[in-house]
């Protein structure tokens, strides 16, 4: 059956995020609609939670992040609780050191994560979509890094996985105009795989995230560890490591499973061992 929960952080946060399983499938759902999903440090606080205990269920083979409601799937920082949460260097020290902590978390995550984009995704907003590995929005959805018309400065980290996903091109583009891009700016440049029509959304993703869930997760493991490994510098790469999980598969049950289930002409069970 599945199940939903909250993690609440302090009392009555003005937004919180929900978790949801059903079988392989795990979403986290930012919300926050009254602000388009803006995020608050109790918010970063909860999902860095939540993606340690979906990375810790070995039921869980597959992450969704969405906003609530259709107008958002995360707007950016939740500009009312500045003053409250980020005032003074000591708080915005704390609050750099929580979102670096999802950041990082989304970088070296075990588990393939889908973006379910609907609405705005905007600066903290884009930043967590292009740190998953697919990017599913609507039409009408809209994305911007907005950092220029604040006055914002973005590190290497951060600015690497605009590079690593859509190159230097796109974003320079991004972060000089500072302003809105349609969905097919969007596609065009690589920052989303597909694009679905409103309606279907829900949907196509569920289905998405159902084939991952279905396929064996040590290759899926392997592969996403060595993707991630593509992008760095040679000197930075774990290639040992590579070959381990590559090794990994290859000795599983889930091979021999995979071989019987073509030859069968059915569909296998994978159990991840």
């Amino acid at each position: 059956m599945p199940t939903a929960t909250a993690l609440k952080t302090g009392a009555a946060p003005a937004g919180n995020v929900l978790s949801h399983k059903e079988g392989p499938v795990g979403t986290i759902t930012f919300n926050n609609p009254a602000r388009l999903n803006a995020m608050s440090l109790d918010m970063w606080e909860q999902t860095a939670a939540l993606l340690q205990a979906f990375a810790d269920d070995d039921a869980i083979r597959v992450v969704i992040l969405k906003g609530a409601g259709d107008k958002a799937f995360v707007s950016g920082a939740d500009i009312s609780k500045f003053e409250s949460e980020r005032a003074s260097t000591e708080a915005q020290a704390r609050y750099n050191a929580v979102v670096d902590k999802v950041y990082g978390g989304l970088d070296e995550y075990p588990k393939p994560i889908i973006a379910m984009i609907r609405g705005y995704c905007v600066g903290g907003g884009l930043g967590l979509a292009l740190s998953c590995d697919l990017r599913i929005c609507t039409p009408g959805s809209r994305f911007a890094l907005p950092a220029a018309k604040l006055g914002i400065g973005y590190g290497y980290r951060s600015i690497k996985r605009f590079v690593d996903v859509l190159g230097p091109a796109f974003t320079q583009e991004i972060f000089f105009t500072a302003r809105q891009f349609s969905a097919q700016e969007a596609y065009d440049m690589g920052l989303v795989n597909r694009i679905v029509a409103d309606g279907e959304l829900e949907s196509f993703v569920k289905n998405y995230a159902d084939t991952i869930g279905g396929n064996a997760p040590l290759t899926i493991k392997a592969a996403k560890f060595a993707i991630r490994q593509a992008t760095k510098a040679d000197s930075e790469r774990d290639l040992a490591t590579v070959r381990d999980l590559v090794q990994a598969c290859m000795a599983s049950n889930d091979y021999v499973e995979g071989r019987r289930a073509f030859m069968e002409k059915r569909k296998p069970k994978f159990t991840g061992t």
